[in-house]
């Protein structure tokens, strides 16, 4: 009887905590005028020599009237600053040395915005991919909503190895009230959209620069001056792929952000994000007590098919993951958890983060 309470409860919570994000495919059409204001997209790119032109193809097909694109050359070691030269119409800065206390990201995304006077910046990560008429959808629903607008790309897998993110993607959506109000000030994802002035009043990324989880921090400030921010999830319009280089990097990448982002999620949510987890994790053991003859094996199949449709439902919002990775769905969550915990590891006791080459040092506070 408990195994079914906890099940139970944490299966409803999930449902809240996940919400009902938006979508860029559910946002009107562009006006056929444009927006009237200039609009910059900035690329921070550290070796996306491989990356980098599917993001740059896809603004060149399809931007606004009026945009440029600055793609920021965070001292990469392969043909990067090339490959982006070679498009009519990139700017190409080669970010200076990064100071003492500074990310690369947030410099790099700092050095881009520091050239534009007005107008909208977008700030694009160099994997994104946009269908058509997504960016001009996006920029024309940020002045709807004003302040900071977030895009949660939808994850596109090739590999089997990548089905591991799956769990990471869906908390990661609940961690960043994507589908509710977004009261506490929250980001998501690597796409963010703001105008530039809204940007400089609140810091810009100079006011986040030694953050590790440097959107949600960027979100903070914006909900603090009382501009706002909003959350859009990709889905058909804005895509990506994340960590095609291995599973090395997909630790690597995961590790970086989650202990990070649970100590900054509002305390009733993350309750509620422990509380589903746990009910996962019973779902599972009612299961395998079942299939051992220690408890009823209906029980088992009813809580564990509870869970799995529920994935299901949550996986399809956020990337290419199938009914055969909810199906497995235990593999997954004790992969979550070992990941979890190194990243606690490095973020609390370390106080050191390695990310593409480089070692980010953690303050007291997570960031």
């Amino acid at each position: 009887m408990a195994t079914i309470l906890v099940c139970g409860v944490g299966w409803a919570l999930g449902w809240w905590v996940f919400g009902r994000a938006r979508r860029v495919a559910d946002l009107p059409p562009a006006i056929a005028e444009g927006i009237g204001r200039t609009v910059t997209v900035v690329g921070p790119a550290r070796d996306e020599e491989l990356t980098l032109g599917g993001l740059i193809d896809g603004i060149d097909r399809d931007a606004p009237p009026d945009t440029h694109v600055v793609v920021v050359d965070d001292h990469s070691t392969d043909g990067t600053a090339r490959l982006a030269g070679s498009h009519e119409g990139v700017s190409v800065l080669t970010a200076p040395d990064l100071p003492a206390g500074w990310t690369g990201k947030c410099w790099a995304c700092h050095s881009g915005a520091d050239l534009v006077d007005d107008g909208i910046l977008v700030f694009l990560d160099a994997d994104v991919r946009l269908s058509p008429g997504a960016l001009e959808r996006v920029v024309e629903e940020q002045a709807r909503t004003g302040g900071l607008l977030s895009v949660q790309p939808w994850h596109r897998t090739e590999r089997p190895y990548e089905q591991l993110s799956a769990l990471f993607n869906v908390i990661a959506v609940m961690g960043s009230e994507a589908g509710g109000r977004g009261e506490g000030g929250a980001a998501v994802g690597p796409g963010l959209v703001t105008p530039g002035r809204d940007y400089r009043t609140v810091g810009g990324h100079a006011s986040v620069c030694d953050q590790v989880v440097e959107d949600l921090a960027l979100a903070r400030r914006f909900h603090d001056a009382g501009l706002g921010s909003h959350i859009l999830l990709g889905l058909d319009g804005i895509r990506f792929r994340m960590y095609p280089r291995g599973i090395r990097q997909l630790v690597e990448g995961w590790s970086k952000n989650f202990a990070s982002g649970a100590g900054s999620t509002r305390r009733r949510r993350l309750a509620a994000i422990v509380a589903w987890i746990v009910a996962l994790g019973s779902g599972a053991v009612a299961l395998a007590d079942g299939l051992r003859g220690v408890g009823p094996l209906s029980t088992g199949l009813l809580l564990y098919a509870a869970m799995v449709v529920q994935l299901v439902a949550m996986f399809r919002q956020v990337g290419r993951f199938g009914v055969v990775t909810a199906l497995l769905y235990p593999v997954l969550l004790a992969f979550f958890l070992a990941v979890f915990l190194r990243s606690a590891w490095s973020t609390y006791v370390r106080r050191a983060i390695r990310w593409r080459g480089r070692v980010i040092h953690v303050g007291a506070d997570g960031g």
